[in-house]
């Protein structure tokens, strides 16, 4: 069955106008729950409850306020909200290409596959391939459910993908963070390091090797439960130790590596219960 469309739109720069189509490129497989009631197992409701007045408000007597100071608040109405968003436009208006080692991903947020819509096939190739062989991404900004998102088009597996970003005032200045620059590294320390990476390195990024095992232990749990079968409690892992001496624990690292056989990390099948009740059981 062919992915369905979250909607249309148009890349623009220049003169050229390409008519495309927006795909989801990943959904989060993540196990979700719902809340019950110990004593009776019902699923529960959420509320709204007000400590000043100490009753259930309902959702249509809620408003919208916006924080100023500590405990105060000024109200906006989705009418003035409404009244701020960008002007409704599907156009892509490309402000510049730049290369893609140039952008720290720390700016992407979400990914979305781009094909074309109807007659605009050659153009899509075109830019695809044109921005392939230059190696340079472009950036735009789309107006997206109303508001202006930061978008960026790269080439990608044949085609187009475009990856929503964060503006700059939105991602935290890491110098803020304590990087251990007191630390002093002695030479030895860092040639036994790029050793043991060297050691782990791989030529590429497999993803399929990665498994979410914690997952599959949750699904598994849940088939048991609705199998009626006794559920066992594996027993804790062990903790791994503080790293006393790092040449020390470095040398071991390495002379383990090179007492086992090479060989890439192990890869874990990925199945699902198969029974329908335990899917229906993991759903929102």
């Amino acid at each position: 069955m062919p992915p369905h469309a979250l909607g249309s739109g148009t890349i623009s720069f220049g003169l050229v106008s390409i008519p495309i189509k927006l795909y989801t490129s990943a959904s989060s497989q993540s196990v979700a729950y719902n809340l019950l009631h110990a004593k009776c197992g019902s699923r529960v409701r959420q509320q709204y409850v007000c400590p000043l007045d100490n009753e259930v408000v309902e959702r249509g007597d809620l408003v919208k306020g916006f924080e100023f100071a500590k405990d105060q608040y000024v109200r906006v109405t989705d009418a003035e909200l409404k009244a701020l968003e960008g002007e409704a436009s599907k156009i892509i208006d490309i402000a510049e290409f730049v290369p893609l080692d140039r952008v720290d991903p720390i700016y992407f947020e979400k990914t979305y596959y781009l094909g074309p819509d109807k007659g605009g096939e050659k153009a899509y190739r075109l830019l695809a391939e044109a921005m392939a062989k230059s190696d340079r991404v472009a950036l735009a900004k789309f107006v997206m459910r109303g508001k202006e998102t930061l978008v960026l088009i790269r080439a990608a597996q044949g085609g187009l993908m475009l990856h929503t970003m964060y503006f700059a005032d939105e991602v935290r200045d890491f110098g803020e963070i304590d990087k251990g620059a007191s630390a002093k590294v002695r030479e030895g320390e860092l040639e036994l390091a790029v050793k043991l990476l060297g050691e782990l390195a791989n030529d590429a990024f497999e993803p399929e090797r990665y498994t979410d095992e914690y997952r599959q232990r949750v699904l598994d749990l849940v088939q048991t439960k609705v199998e009626g079968k006794e559920v066992v409690a594996a027993a804790p892992r062990a903790e791994r130790g503080h790293v006393i001496d790092l040449m020390e624990a470095l040398k071991t690292s390495l002379a383990e590596r090179a007492a086992s056989p090479k060989k890439p990390p192990a890869k874990m099948a990925s199945k699902r219960p198969e029974p329908a009740p335990a899917r229906k059981a993991a759903k929102r």
